[in-house]
């Protein structure tokens, strides 16, 4: 069998860790391009990025040298390996679904058009560098821009001077903010006939009740679903604090959901790729309400699935970029519950040092499946992600357990060993309460 050689564009830190795996060897050869939008000193390139010269230097530096491209990034990756992948004749997501996807008011708008009944009320808010204007639809309401990724200043605002302070920005952040959205704004014009560009909010009516991601992938316009994950926040925040698989959520909601995003991807046009779409769930009215359309992979939670359904999302995700027929193959995970926690701090105080290597190998011959990212900041790049996000998410876990309380019992012993400490302790509280 052929090397197959995958472009990987805007690598995050998961898909490096996935894609170093043994099982890939003599199968792929990965090349990378592109840089960490949250790392000093590569997020510096930011202040220079230009989307269309670099899709141009790509595709010459690659035409007929690869066999596919592939990219989990929200921000950058996912539209322009979409880009490029239609530059270069390769299999890829059609750029103007991507870009109808990523853009939080015409997403909403063609959402409506599809399933009307599972869209809150929305309306744009023009931004031009000062405070914005107060949403028609009145307070409270949630607020975010266009385009961001990360929960980057989304929020619920509950008047309008908590509306003032979220769009109140100094000259430095909103050159970054330009420049953050700027490639999107570049590549929108080739591909659709949208008028409003990134640098916009949109308000919307809240959303109350289980929210989820829905997991899968497109080929040749068939939908697969792997998988549905409930989402769990710090309570009283919109802030991630776990994702657990299997839902919890009874099987008739989860059907209805799996129809649900069947029938958005086929509205949408969404022929090919992989997707994760965010959902919300009302208990008292049964009624479902879209919250976003990811057009990429989730590389944080898919392992959730191998962990407990023993399929290799990541397989699948080559096999669509190489113009194959993903093969999903279900069998038994090596457990029956799997979660990824989400440690963070409120208080804008930074965490302690990083664990030791000594600590951080302790772990993994205790718990091998055990997978940790760290994310430690401090000072000025501290203080914006508290300002951007509300909480400096500082590690993630991610951890499969025989059931909910095994799955507790090791979370808490990794979370004593690795003296992760603070608000994470409500992961512990919280899982006991649901169990």
């Amino acid at each position: 069998m052929a090397v197959k050689r995958i472009l990987v564009l805007f690598p995050k830190d998961w898909d490096c860790a996935e894609l170093d795996h043994p099982r890939y060897r003599g199968r792929y050869e990965f090349l990378f391009e592109g840089f960490d939008l949250f790392r000093f000193p590569e997020n510096a390139r930011l202040l220079t990025f230009d989307a269309r010269r670099h899709v141009d230097r790509l595709a010459r530096r690659y035409r007929g040298r690869i066999d596919g491209v592939i990219s989990n990034n929200e921000h950058f990756g996912a539209l322009i390996a979409a880009v490029l992948a239609q530059r270069l004749g390769l299999p890829g997501t059609d750029p103007a679904v991507v870009i109808a996807a990523q853009h939080k008011y015409y997403a909403r708008c063609l959402q409506r058009r599809i399933l009307p009944g599972a869209v809150p009320d929305f309306e744009v808010l023009p931004y031009t560098g000062g405070p914005a204007a107060a949403p028609r639809l009145g307070f409270p309401c949630f607020v975010k821009p266009v385009k961001a990724t990360y929960s980057v200043l989304a929020r619920r605002v509950d008047n309008p001077e908590e509306l003032r302070a979220l769009t109140a920005f100094s000259p430095l952040e909103r050159l970054v903010l330009g420049r953050l959205v700027r490639p999107f704004d570049d590549l929108m014009p080739l591909y659709t006939p949208f008028d409003i560009g990134a640098r916009a909010l949109i308000a919307e009516g809240l959303l109350d009740g289980v929210q989820v991601n829905i997991d899968g992938y497109v080929h040749r316009g068939r939908v697969t679903v792997l998988g549905i994950v409930d989402e769990v926040m710090y309570p009283g925040t919109q802030a991630f604090m776990r994702f657990e698989y299997p839902s919890r959520l009874p099987a008739a909601v989860l059907q209805r959901m799996t129809l649900l995003a069947e029938q958005l991807l086929a509205g949408m046009d969404y022929a090919h790729g992989f997707f994760n779409i965010e959902l919300i769930h009302d208990p008292a009215s049964g009624a479902i309400r879209i919250v976003e359309v990811n057009p990429r992979m989730a590389a944080q939670i898919v392992n959730l699935y191998r962990r407990v359904d023993g399929c290799d999302p990541y397989a699948m995700l080559l096999d669509l970029a190489a113009g194959e027929a993903p093969q999903l193959v279900r069998g038994a995970g090596e457990f029956r519950a799997a979660a990824s926690f989400v440690f963070r701090r409120f208080d804008g105080r930074p965490h302690g040092p990083l664990p030791s290597r000594e600590q951080i190998e302790a772990v993994h011959r205790r718990y091998p499946d055990a997978r940790l990212m760290f994310y430690l900041k401090r000072g000025a790049s501290l203080a914006r992600e508290m300002k951007w996000l509300g909480s400096h998410r500082y590690a993630v876990l991610n951890l499969g357990g025989r059931d909910a309380g095994d799955l507790q019992a090791r979370y808490e012993a990794i979370r004593d060993t690795l003296a992760l400490e603070s608000d994470a302790s409500a992961n512990i509280r919280l899982m006991a309460s649901s169990a």
